[in-house]
Parts: C-alpha cells; structure tokens; sequence
C-alpha cells in the first residue's frame, strides 16, 4: 500500500445540507462496531507485515465499501434514498489501494422492489461518483494506470463494478454506456437467470444465451471485465469458453469444502484458471464455512484460500472478502430475498449463525487480516504480494485497455 495516506477528512456529501438536501441517518460506527480481532504475530512478523503492505499493491477483488444505518431497521427508507455513505475514514486505516466497488448491486431498490432496474443503477452510480467526485482521497479508476498511480501517491483507486447484468436487458449497446459511465467489471447474472444466462439458484442451468454470447463478446472488445462469482455452473463454464479474455470469479470459495452453490466447482475454478483468471476467495457472512469450521470466521475463510491454491496455484487466487461497514448480517436477514440467500445455500450443512465473521467484519479488517495470516503461516514475500494484488494486477492488463 502507499504508506503515507493523504485522506484529508473529507465525509460523503459534506457539500450539501443534512436534513434539507438529503434525509440523515444514524450510520453504522466505521471504526469500532465490533470488538477489533487482529491475527496475532510476533515483534519480527509485525515488521515483515509492515514491509509487505509498503512494498506491495493491495488490491480487493470485491466490496461494499459504505456505511449502513446502526439499525438495520432503517436500510429500506436508507435505500429508496439513493444516496450510500462511502467509508472514506476506516479504508483510509486499511492496507488497500485499490477496491472494486459494487453500489447497492442486490439492494438497488430506489423505485422498484425486486431492483436490477436501469435508471436504478444510472441513480446509484451517478450519486456515488458524485460524491468521490467532490473530494480527493479516493480516485475513479479507469485503467491499470490509476491503480499504480493511486498505490504511489498515498490514494484509493475505486472501480465501479455491478455485479449482474439483468439491467441491459436486450441492449447491447448499455454494456458501453455503463463503460463510459466508469464501470469496469460487470457479472453476467446476480445469481437468478436473466437475459444472458442462469445464475446460480436456478434449478434448469441451460448454459449461456445466444444475446449472452454478444454480451460477453461486446464486453471482451471493449476492455470491460467479466465476473460470473453469481453465475451458474454450466453458465460459467460457457462464460469461460466464450471469452477470450480472462474473466473472475470475483467472490466465492470452493464447493468441495461447502456443499453450497454459492460456492465454486472444481472444473469452474480450474477452467477459470486455466484462461488467465483469478478467483477471489468471499468471506460474506456464511459463505465459506467449511465441514472443519462451522463457525465462520478467517479460520474457514483461509481454508477455503488453501484449497484453491492448492487446486490451480499461487497465481490464480486472490481475495474478494465482499464486506461492508454495518450489520451484514441484519442486512441479509433484511434483503434475504433479493440477494437470493435462501436459494444459494441451498445443499449446504447445517451451521449456526454468527453475528459478524471474525477477523473480517469490514474492508479495513479484512485486508488487514489476510495479509496477517498469510504472514503467520510462512507464506514468501512473493507468493503474498501476488495474491493480495499482483495476481488481479496480471489479469487487467490483459482485459483492460
């Protein structure tokens, strides 16, 4: 990371008036909502740890990097509003430098209740730019550029990313729009089917469509990237053979260690791997609990990091914890139909719910964290620098232009 952070102290839309230009919520504390877990190191892995996050570009594959109201009761009224608190204090105290930023993908209910609306999303990614446009902490990343530019000058480098495509519905040309408009990673479907394929709660997967086809080949011919971390697994697989770009698996984990369909195949992932791309191991709450820990927490969550390493190699796995600032929990209770809770576990073990995953309650302790454990348990300062950044580094230069 760049060590010397220039966040000046900027809040999200401190250049309008609270109570009369938008409606004010009390918002989730960014810094100590939970009781703070660091993976514990000795006095020379501290220092190693310290090296590393300066020598290296840390980048997340997937997050939600914004603040949701202290009581989860609120996040309907807070939604229809449009208008998400960036977390600018709490990422300015974390290692990265760079985070793909998906909005309200699975929430982006501003005038519909069931979301993936067009004009939704143009909403909630024109509030948010405007917000990032109004301070200098966080820079919009279009290219490979602003990410080493951002590491070196002490700033964020955020991606607009949207994690499924339903909104283009049978417009191709919407691909470039939201292109032009900064988005530079795009899922092909938010776990039910759309118009390009079926995501991974449909019991019929019939593998991707003839439109789904254009659409991954219009993304491929204008730099953007392709992520199928919701996408069923025959869908997937037609993803992977249809690019000729890589494409991520931006969140998820392996299915061998969780029988969940939120999680990844064996012959997914190795397909993945072997066109280029990188998967990024998910750590939302309940996703990568394994038969060894049925508690969900950076014990779980690594296991599912080893497997993957161990199944495609070193080059190929990232993180992509999917955390946010708040209740994640109380928000997939609140949002459990929308975000297809219920049908993407299914198959999965029985396990008790946790209130948070420990070790990895928000962007800022994730990224932390996962470098802590990866230096505790020996890894080389090259393999940790490839898989906090340098491996996602790698694939964007081949998709981006």
């Amino acid at each position: 990371m760049g060590l010397d952070k220039k966040y000046k102290g900027y809040k999200s839309f401190e250049y309008l008036e609270s109570g009369y230009d938008y409606r004010e919520f009390e918002l989730a504390d960014e810094l100590n909502r939970v009781e703070e877990y660091k993976v514990p190191l000795t006095e020379a892995e501290e220092e190693r740890t310290k090296k590393i996050m300066g020598d290296s570009i840390v980048i997340s594959l997937h997050e939600h990097p914004v603040l949701f109201p202290a009581n989860m009761n609120e996040v309907f009224e807070y939604t229809r509003e449009g208008r998400q608190f960036t977390a600018f204090e709490a990422l300015s105290n974390s290692p990265l430098d760079a985070v793909f930023d998906n909005m309200m993908d699975g929430t982006c209910a501003i005038t519909s209740k069931h979301g993936w609306k067009w004009n939704d999303v143009l909403y909630d990614l024109g509030i948010r730019l405007s917000d990032i446009a109004h301070q200098d902490y966080i820079v919009k990343c279009e290219k490979v550029e602003d990410i080493e530019k951002a590491y070196a000058d002490g700033k964020l480098a955020l991606i607009p990313t949207i994690e499924g495509a339903a909104m283009i519905e049978n417009e191709l040309d919407r691909i470039e729009i939201l292109y032009g408009f900064g988005v530079r990673l795009m899922g092909i479907t938010y776990s039910e089917a759309n118009g390009l394929g079926s995501g991974l709660k449909e019991k019929n997967d019939g593998g991707l469509t003839a439109f789904g086809h254009k659409a991954v080949e219009r993304m491929n011919k204008i730099g953007m990237a392709i992520d199928i971390s919701h996408v069923g697994d025959k869908t997937c697989m037609d993803v992977i053979n249809v690019s000729n770009k890589p494409v991520f698996i931006s969140h998820a984990g392996a299915r061998e260690l969780w029988n969940s369909k939120r999680l990844k195949t064996d012959e997914v992932i190795k397909a993945c791997a072997a066109k280029g791309g990188v998967i990024g191991i998910e750590s939302a709450p309940h996703t990568t609990l394994t038969e060894n820990n049925t508690d969900h927490s950076i014990e779980s969550f690594m296991e599912h990091f080893e497997y993957v390493k161990d199944l495609v190699g070193i080059d190929y796995v990232s993180f992509g914890p999917d955390a946010l600032y708040g209740d994640h929990v109380g928000l997939h209770h609140a949002y459990a139909e929308h975000l297809s809770i219920k049908g993407s576990q299914e198959g999965s073990s029985n396990f008790e719910e946790v209130p948070y995953v420990k070790g990895l309650e928000n962007p800022t302790e994730a990224s932390i964290n996962i470098i802590r454990w990866l230096v505790k348990h020996g890894y080389s300062d090259e393999d940790i620098s490839k898989v906090i950044g340098g491996n996602t580094l790698r694939a964007l230069k081949e998709i981006w232009y």
